[in-house]
């Protein structure tokens, strides 16, 4: 996932979007078309417009042509293809959801969702008992991540999964 969308904004089918990639001024540059999914359906939007403001991104899609139809984009989830012959070692939220959570060798749980912070990312984390957890995507606490076993390995600070 690299955005979302949080609301509209004025009344000429403007989105205020949540960018959770390292690249916001690539990834929804004017003439970008986003693959965007909201309620388990796929939708291509092209942008028109994009402006910085007040922490998040101002978008206009040549294909919403008013406030009735940005409303109507509430929630909607943008994801891209991976970059080709970068370092990063980022993950995208859809890889990470779903990965079994092990502790000292043993499974505790799944990744369910991931929190994107102003300072860093939490995995959230149900456990085997039903409860939830909140772990720091630090490499402190997540030395690896092994997206072909399924897994994420993470040694916790006393305490933190009692929580």
């Amino acid at each position: 996932m690299i955005g979302r969308v949080i609301k509209s904004h004025g009344i000429r089918g403007e989105v205020s979007v949540e960018a959770t990639t390292d690249e916001p001024e690539e990834r929804f540059a004017v003439g970008q078309v986003l693959t965007g999914r909201q309620n388990k359906k796929d939708r291509e939007l092209t942008v028109s417009a994009m402006r910085p403001h007040k922490g998040r991104l101002l978008l206009t899609f040549e294909e919403v042509p008013d406030r009735t139809a940005a409303d109507s984009l509430r929630g909607m989830q943008f994801f891209a293809e991976p970059r080709e012959g970068g370092d990063d070692e980022g993950f995208y939220d859809h890889e990470l959801e779903g990965l079994r959570v092990l502790h000292s060798g043993e499974e505790i749980g799944t990744v369910t969702g991931i929190m994107h912070g102003p300072h860093r990312n939490l995995l959230e984390v149900t456990l085997e008992s039903g409860k939830e957890a909140l772990v720091p995507f630090v490499e402190e606490i997540v030395p690896e991540v092994d997206l072909e076993a399924g897994t994420v390995t993470i040694t916790p600070p006393e305490g933190l999964l009692e929580l």
